[in-house]
């Protein structure tokens, strides 16, 4: 039964290595490696990455190439449109039940975090530091849009998604000097929602989903 139980959770320690250290861009998209680099990597054993590669490949995070080895995913312009799209097709969803369900207690808040951070830059603030925390606001709202469907299907599409979303914002765009813009965009979607109009939010979000497909296209 022991080995039962540790199985899963060793699985589970690999797949969470191998992701954090892609996004750690230790290593690149597009880069080979070999199974032995990535047991050097994740400090796990060459059993548990085997064990690991097939769930990699079915996600498209990595693939293997005849007589090459392992490519982590390339990000081209065919990656950028289809996580694009499906990002797009799961958040419209996602931000209309949110606008009809979410507490004001929470939209309060995400609104909150924006202004604080559009406060700052208007203060003169063009850190680092507040970039980072801009980012992981970012994050964390379109989170907050997924997370209020409840569906374990969905959360496990997106999140996947979701790391290739963040592997192409790393290579063709970054929230870097785009800070306000970017608040500016995510607040025009929060006050739909705090409006409580569906179709306003649904508007916004595609739109500000879109302005940031067009930046990574290089439209």
């Amino acid at each position: 039964m022991d080995g039962i139980d540790e199985q899963p959770t060793l699985r589970e320690k690999a797949y969470e290595s191998f992701t954090r250290h892609l996004l750690a861009r230790d290593v690149r998209p597009g880069q080979f490696v070999s199974q032995r680099r990535l047991v050097e990597l994740t400090g796990l054993t060459l059993a548990a990455i085997r064990e690991l590669i097939p769930r990699l490949e079915a996600e498209g995070l990595i693939k293997t190439v005849p007589q090459r080895g392992l490519q982590i995913a390339h990000i081209d312009l065919n990656l950028i449109r289809e996580a694009f799209q499906l990002r797009l097709f799961l958040e419209k969803e996602a931000v209309a039940l949110f606008t009809r369900s979410a507490s004001d207690e929470m939209i309060a808040g995400l609104i909150k975090q924006h202004r604080d951070i559009a406060d700052a830059i208007a203060n003169g603030d063009a850190s680092h530091e507040l970039e980072v925390r801009a980012q992981a606001v970012d994050w964390g709202m379109h989170d907050a849009f997924i997370d209020a469907l409840g569906n374990t299907i969905i959360s496990n599409a997106y999140r996947v998604n979701s790391i290739k979303m963040r592997l192409i914002s790393q290579e063709r765009f970054r929230i870097d000097g785009r800070v306000g813009p970017v608040m500016g965009e995510h607040l025009k979607v929060l006050e739909a929602i705090e409006k409580r109009s569906a179709e306003d939010a649904v508007n916004n979000l595609a739109a500000h989903i879109n302005h940031a497909r067009d930046r990574a296209l290089k439209i």
